[in-house]
Order: C-alpha cells, then sequence, then structure tokens
C-alpha cells in the first residue's frame, strides 16, 4: 500500500494542536506535532480572525518543521454552543422485482433523512446512520444483501452555524492548507479515548475543554446523542483569578501546576501554602483547591442535566468518560464517581506509533481523534466537505504566493 499523508488541525479556545502523519499498511504513524497558545477564539467561535490565522499558521509551521514537508490538507474539528443535532428518520420502497436492498437504496434512504429542513444560517455535518429497520424487523446494522418491500433509517444529524464554520475555514485556508472534512469534536474524541464494549453497552464522553464541553453519547456501538456546554476551564480559571486576587495568566498556571480535587486530607499533607510570585507572595493550596472543587462539581452536574433521560444506569452502563485539557486535574475520576455515582475514568488518547509523546495527553483526544476519522470514515457518506483537485491546486499556489 502507498503511503498517504494525512492531518489534523484542533483549533480550540486555549490552544491549537496541528498533527501531520501517514497511513500504510501498519496504520497511522505520526511525523509532526504543533501545539501553541490559541488566540482569537472564544468558546469555540472564531472572534479575531487575524489572531486565530496566526495561531493557526505558528502551530502548522511548528509541525512542518518536525514532519519535513508541507501540510497541503487537513480534518478540523467542530465546537461552539452553535452546533446541534436531532435524531430523524427516512424511508423508502425496494421496487425491483428480488426486494434486494442494494448501495443505491442506502443512499436513497440516507438522502430523505437527510432532507431535514435547515435554515439558511446552518450547514449539516454529520448524517451518521444510528439503525436501519427492514419491514419493521428494527436493529439491522448493514441490510445490503437482505431482502425487504420497505428499508427504514434513523439518523443523527448535526448542524453549525454556517457563519461559524465559514469564519473557521477562512483562517486555515488563508494559510493555505484546505479543509478536508469538518468533524463535530466529540465524534473525534470518541475514537481516540473509547474502547468498543462501552460504545456497545452505552457511555458517555466528556471532552472538557478550554470555552466548551462537548457530550456525546454513544449506544449499541453508534452515536445516540450529542450537546455542547457553554461551561468548560475557562470558567475554572476566571473563578480563581477572582476568588484568589490574580490575573487570568497567573490564575491558568495555578490550576495546571497545582489543580486538585482529592479529598481534604489528601490535600492537606502537600502542605498549606504555595508560593507563587518571587517576592514571596503566596496563597493557600487549600483556597486553590476549594474553588477548583466547587466549579469541576457543579460542571460534573451539568453534564448530568444534559443527558436525555433520567434513567442513567440503563443509558450509559458503562459510565463515563472525562477527557479534554479539564480532565487533567488531579483526583477528577474520583470526584466524578462520588457526584454521578456511576463508574467514570479519564479517557486519554491511544498511543500512535513515530513523534507522537507530547500526544500522551486527556487535551489532544481531538487531534488524535481526527487522524482516526480518516482511517474510519474516508470512504463513507461522513466526508462532506472533500477538496476537489482545484481547491488542492489553489492552497498549493497560496503556499508560494506565500
Amino acid at each position: 500500500m502507498k503511503k498517504e499523508k494525512v492531518g489534523a488541525i484542533d483549533v480550540g479556545t486555549t490552544k491549537v494542536c496541528t498533527i501531520m502523519a501517514d497511513i500504510s499498511d501498519n496504520g497511522l504513524r505520526v511525523l509532526g506535532v504543533g501545539v501553541v497558545p490559541s488566540h482569537g477564539l472564544h468558546k469555540g467561535l472564531v472572534v479575531s480572525i487575524n489572531e486565530a490565522r496566526e495561531s493557526i499558521r505558528e502551530s502548522v509551521r511548528i509541525a512542518e518543521k518536525m514532519a519535513g514537508y508541507k501540510l497541503e490538507s487537513a480534518y478540523v474539528g467542530v465546537t461552539g454552543r452553535h452546533v446541534s443535532a436531532v435524531n430523524k428518520t427516512g424511508s423508502v420502497s425496494i421496487t425491483r422485482n428480488n426486494q434486494i436492498v442494494r448501495p443505491d437504496d442506502m443512499k436513497r434512504v440516507l438522502d430523505v433523512a437527510r432532507s431535514v429542513k435547515v435554515t439558511s444560517e446552518n450547514q449539516v455535518l454529520h448524517v451518521i446512520p444510528r439503525g436501519y429497520t427492514l419491514d419493521g424487523q428494527a436493529g439491522v446494522k448493514n441490510p445490503i444483501g437482505l431482502q425487504a418491500y420497505r428499508l427504514d433509517v434513523e439518523t443523527h444529524i448535526i448542524t453549525a452555524a454556517a457563519t461559524s464554520v465559514q469564519n473557521l475555514m477562512k483562517c486555515i485556508r488563508s494559510i493555505g492548507v484546505e479543509v478536508e472534512d469538518l468533524v463535530m469534536e466529540p465524534l473525534a474524541s470518541a475514537d481516540a479515548v473509547l474502547e468498543p464494549d462501552e460504545k456497545q453497552s452505552g457511555v458517555l464522553l466528556a471532552d472538557m475543554g478550554g470555552g466548551t464541553t462537548d457530550l456525546a453519547i454513544f449506544k449499541d456501538s453508534t452515536i445516540y446523542h450529542t450537546s455542547v456546554l457553554p461551561v468548560a476551564g475557562y470558567q475554572v480559571t476566571r473563578d480563581i483569578s477572582i476568588g484568589l486576587g490574580i490575573n487570568y495568566e497567573l490564575a491558568e498556571e495555578m490550576k495546571k501546576r497545582y489543580g486538585d480535587v482529592t479529598p481534604q486530607q489528601q490535600q492537606e499533607e502537600k502542605g498549606e501554602e504555595i508560593a507563587i510570585t518571587g517576592d514571596g507572595h503566596s496563597i493557600s493550596y487549600n483556597d486553590l483547591s476549594d474553588i477548583i472543587s466547587v466549579r469541576i462539581e457543579e460542571l460534573l452536574r451539568l453534564i448530568m442535566l444534559e443527558l436525555p433521560q433520567t434513567d442513567y444506569y440503563k443509558l450509559i452502563p458503562s459510565g463515563v468518560v472525562l477527557t479534554g485539557g479539564g480532565a487533567n486535574i488531579l483526583g477528577i475520576a474520583e470526584l466524578g464517581r462520588k457526584v454521578m455515582r456511576m463508574p467514570v475514568r479519564v479517557g486519554r488518547p491511544v498511543r500512535l506509533p513515530g513523534v507522537s509523546e507530547t500526544l500522551d495527553n486527556p487535551a489532544h483526544a481531538t487531534g488524535v481523534g481526527l487522524l482516526m476519522w480518516n482511517l474510519k470514515n474516508e470512504d463513507t457518506e461522513a466526508s462532506r466537505t472533500k477538496r476537489t483537485g482545484l481547491q488542492a491546486l489553489l492552497a498549493r499556489m497560496l503556499r508560494v504566493f506565500q
């Protein structure tokens, strides 16, 4: 098999991560990684095109320098409160004499389901089949080759604000990188951190980023529900800044370095004071932990309120998997089990061969997942924005001019 080069760009509120890799018979191999602080974004939305573009450009430059070649196209993650989802069904008749379902019937029934009314302000990101029904018999995963008079499909349709998507694509294309596909971030993260048996029995993924917390429920090995909470790491840092009277940058550093929500007795073993400046100014370790614990507990409760039904144990018997940068806080899984009263673990992305040491962190679940999304969906209906040859040529020409 000829090696194929792929790329992924995770444009978050607090960081931009670019990953370059190749695909061969042995799978993915990471060739370059570029991680830089993010500017010009708020809660997953571009608020300054110039600042966002420069952050993305620097991230891509670092990854290209490590990989040794130019990045021409990439899979890009999408998040934000503007992302929404709905479940829709479609039905078609099988009119040929032998009533055997063929691939073109699958396409027809998905087209019917996709005909959901979408306002001009929104665009469809994904149309994901949840399950098929043949002549009233539900639970069919792949109906091709089976006989039926009627084929039904239930789909999970994800839409996003068109202007928000266009602004993000404009930032990326302006540096000479074409957008291969747009992927809702928790779907990508799920490919990187969830186990197949978790997806089968039922599990909730909570991707806790800087500006948003992205939620996705998987059941029977397919997507069941998605939503986005506009509460995440930013609120934790802001509470630390206000509560301790320090600037936002220092509060973010304190959260990353000393963030801890373990029980009180474990905190006390680490000492009462933390020196945070050269002039001897210090803060209470317990005060810092109390602020973080209150906000994280509130976020965990908000996550539970987003579930589409109250019978949590029946819906998600495998519990909750926390990932994203917010999942790095010490003791968060233990606090989650206490608050949610179900299994909770921290999801780390699968380890890929190559120069992937820096990716061994929940904060990079989306970036790794975007690469894996390419492997799973490169030949399916899920890819909605594949670049054309002309687009690729224009991207290369823009590179030359720059």
